[in-house]
């Protein structure tokens, strides 16, 4: 039966009503909506945001401005409070705790971002916090998009005891989970110290700012009672330490906007999701150019060295190229660039770093980046000039084997388009690892002056002609025989582990054709569960 409404008198309506004005209780509402997010966006107040700033460091709204395109960014659970009652914090609360989440956009570009205010109880991890982080992640999966990690945090919160502890597993889970789904990107940009530094390390890029970030397990004042050593916070995890000694950071940049600026940068060669395929950029940079100052890049001399990078920017669209830790094992280079304006992966060895060897260092390097293109669908382009792996007991004693085959493995894993062009050097089983044909290289070229052998001529020839030859003229003699015989890439060539040998000029316009043959590439491995790389 339905309801029939009494229709209301003139003499029911309010003066107010009668007036044409709002209801109070909406005019209320409306009221603490807009004192609940002034509150919010004030973060700690007026004394902690001038604190902030003298340290040299935006605050979290300011680093979302300049991270993201104006008037893009959208906030969620601007309003979340923590639900502490012990210590007195129950009347302590501000709204959005402590973080700021959300999605904008990067050059129209779709991201999840989540920035953490220190000015909020110095920026640490409550229930709530984690869940507002928790959500965004969730949010990123089912659109497929990626998740940036602004870090200023001086841990857990101490005050919720397991709870804060708990929410730092639930990031960690998801983090697992959206790992080779879509990219993930932390930006270190204050402290991150405990457990809190366990999100970042299982992210894709880790990017600090120097003087103002650091990352360890356990700060200075726990390392001094348990070991008696006295180290600064810098020294025991900063910027330079981390992208200089353990490589556990990528990038570090001089402050806080130039960290952003680069990170937007970094965000436009990378693909949204695994299914979404490279971004594709416009660009005037013809495909078939022909760059003749190749030619003389390789020195005659087979002991001098040159500067790979200078091939790579060549050769990429209008010689632009974000090299990943470039401060971090010199002899590999990594990093994204465009061709035809697709982007493109790039690891190279670097002769004026080790004469180009492979370390423990640079094999985890240059695995890790393999990995990330492979799982991303970006194709790889490999530039080759290595002399083999590094000889040594600190090598040896430490795992080189283990770490070694990491890279291996990461090539011989990939089913992404992989193009190798080996410039020089390419000996023993440094040859095979570097994305050699017999790791499913789609197309390997080879310069003219690619020597590929079991070592090098001289070693060669001292080995199988030890004591047998009686004059210096007689061993270079043997020497330039094996070379022609065995080094030469026409040997290679002529067992099809060598594609064609090209002219360096040519090396673009032959990679790029080569790329757009295999846009379509599709191999697949066999099915299982997970594989076993050699950690």
């Amino acid at each position: 039966m339905a309801l029939i409404r009494k229709k209301s008198s003139p003499a029911d309506a309010s003066p107010e009503a009668s007036k044409g004005s709002k209801p109070v209780r909406s005019s209320t509402i409306i009221g603490e909506l807009e004192h609940k997010r002034d509150r919010a966006r004030e973060g700690g107040g007026q004394a902690r945001v001038e604190a902030q700033h003298s340290k040299g460091k935006l605050t979290a709204r300011e680093r979302l401005e300049v991270l993201l395109d104006p008037d893009s960014f959208e906030e969620y659970d601007m309003f979340v409070e923590h639900r502490c009652t012990h210590f007195g914090m129950e009347a302590n609360k501000t709204p959005g705790d402590g973080c700021v989440t959300g999605h904008g956009t990067i050059n129209g570009r779709l991201a999840f971002v989540y920035s953490q205010d220190f000015t909020v109880f110095g920026g640490s991890l409550s229930e709530t916090n984690a869940l507002k982080i928790c959500k965004i992640l969730d949010m990123a999966m089912k659109t497929g998009a990626p998740v940036i990690g602004l870090c200023d945090s001086g841990g857990a919160r101490i005050q919720e005891g397991v709870d804060s502890l708990g929410g730092y597993a639930e990031i960690f889970q998801r983090n697992v989970l959206a790992s080779g789904v879509i990219p993930q990107i932390s930006v270190i940009m204050g402290p991150c110290a405990g457990g809190a530094v366990y999100s970042p390390a299982l992210t894709d890029f880790i990017v600090m700012v120097r003087g103002t970030s650091y990352m360890f397990v356990t700060g200075p004042e726990v390392v001094k009672t348990v070991t008696h050593e006295i180290v600064t916070q810098e020294q025991l995890g900063g910027a330079d330490t981390h992208t200089h000694k353990t490589g556990v950071a990528d990038l570090a940049y001089a402050n806080d906007i130039e960290a952003l600026l680069q990170t937007r940068r970094m965000f436009n060669f990378l693909p949204l999701s695994n299914k979404s395929g490279v971004p594709v950029r416009p660009t005037s940079d013809p495909a078939d150019r022909i760059e003749m100052s190749l030619n003389t890049l390789v020195p005659e001399n087979a002991n001098r060295a040159y500067n790979m990078k200078e091939l790579i920017e060549r050769v990429a669209d209008e010689g632009d190229f974000f090299e990943i830790q470039p401060d971090y094992a010199k002899n590999i280079i990594t990093g994204f660039g465009r061709m035809e304006g697709h982007t493109v992966g790039f690891v190279a060895n670097q002769p004026m770093q080790l004469a180009g060897c492979l370390d423990i260092d640079s094999a985890r390097k240059g695995a890790r980046f393999v990995r990330f293109c492979d799982a991303f669908n970006i194709p790889i382009v490999t530039f080759v000039d290595v002399p083999g792996f590094m000889p040594g007991t600190y090598q040896e004693h430490n795992g080189i084997i283990k770490h070694g085959a990491k890279l291996l493995y990461a090539y011989a894993e990939a089913t992404v388009p992989k193009i190798t062009v080996i410039t020089r050097k390419a000996y023993g089983g440094a040859y095979d690892v570097m994305s050699s044909k017999h790791l499913r290289g789609d197309l390997n070229y080879a310069w003219p002056s690619a020597e590929i052998a079991v070592m090098g001529p001289k070693g060669a020839v001292e080995i199988i002609f030890r004591g047998k030859f009686k004059s210096e003229e007689e061993e270079q003699k043997l020497i330039d025989d094996y070379r022609a015989k065995f080094a030469s890439p026409f040997v290679a060539a002529s067992r099809g582990f060598i594609d064609d040998v090209i002219r360096p000029q040519n090396t673009r316009w032959r990679i790029c054709r080569s790329l757009a043959v295999l846009r379509d590439k599709d191999v697949k491995n066999p099915w299982k569960k997970h594989d076993n790389l050699p950690l």
